[in-house]
């Protein structure tokens, strides 16, 4: 297992391959598991990395709110680590956020970014209490919690065909201690929006949604990237384009990355 310290804090990472660096976060109550089969689909042209983000897989819990700049702060250090100067960054729901505040954070490293099934913009003051409900559900019955957290994530008619995949998520889910999933929450809860940083049009930016998504309405997202240079891939499915659109996502991604 390759791991670093940040913070004192142990940092859980992969790195494969060869050629320009792409960087593959995660969302809530995901690691780095999440991409083994993307890792090694695009390790043949690029250079992959992995990294759990604070609190999930590997890597432990620091504090009890995980803020988005110091996740991003915990990729840079991998890259530093690495001594990687720029890469590509894919972030899947709370990892997009995290790529948007490393973005923010260090924009001469950022070369492209992906937002898959995620958003610029900061929680509404709705998602801003729902968060707080679920830090309290969490609490009661983790269990539970987690269960029903990852079944609404996949669109409905995707529930049984991919019950299998489902299973497989809520395992891995369930390894994420408490600590991580309410400092996440907390982090999500506060974080900026961004938004003005897909506007600036600074760097390539692809933005994947799926219309059938529980968890982000599909009309509101599309509006985040009008007159801007962002390029929209929509699927007709839920919140996890890299399991219920595998094979399209892989062409795409390695469309955009090269």
């Amino acid at each position: 297992m390759n791991q670093i310290f940040y913070k004192n804090t142990k940092i859980s990472y992969t790195d494969i391959g060869k050629g320009n660096a792409i960087v593959l976060l995660h969302g809530f109550l995901e690691n780095k598991k999440m991409w083994t089969e993307y890792a090694d689909f695009f390790s043949k042209t690029h250079r992959v990395i992995t990294i759990d983000l604070l609190g999930h897989g590997e890597s432990d819990p620091l504090g009890y709110v995980h803020e988005m700049e110091e996740n991003a702060n915990v990729v840079n250090e991998v890259l530093e680590f690495l001594k990687i100067e720029k890469a590509i960054i894919l972030g899947h729901s709370m990892g997009g956020y995290v790529g948007l505040a490393f973005a923010e954070l260090y924009p001469q490293k950022i070369q492209k970014l992906v937002l898959q099934n995620s958003t610029s913009r900061e929680d509404s003051s709705e998602k801003k209490t729902n968060r707080t409900r679920a830090i309290k559900a969490v609490k009661q019955n983790y269990v539970s919690f987690v269960s029903l957290a990852i079944a609404n994530l996949f669109s409905e008619n995707n529930r049984t065909r991919l019950a299998e995949e489902i299973e497989k998520v809520k395992t891995e889910a369930l390894k994420t201690p408490l600590q991580g999933i309410v400092a996440s929450l907390e982090g999500m809860k506060i974080r900026k929006d961004r938004e003005w940083l897909l506007q600036e049009n600074r760097f390539p930016v692809l933005l994947i949604l799926g219309k059938k998504d529980p968890v982000l309405n599909y009309e509101e997202s599309i509006s985040q990237i009008e007159d801007t240079t962002a390029e929209l891939v929509s699927f007709e499915d839920g919140h996890m384009s890299h399991i219920e659109n595998k094979e399209e996502l892989k062409t795409i991604l390695l469309d955009f990355f090269q």
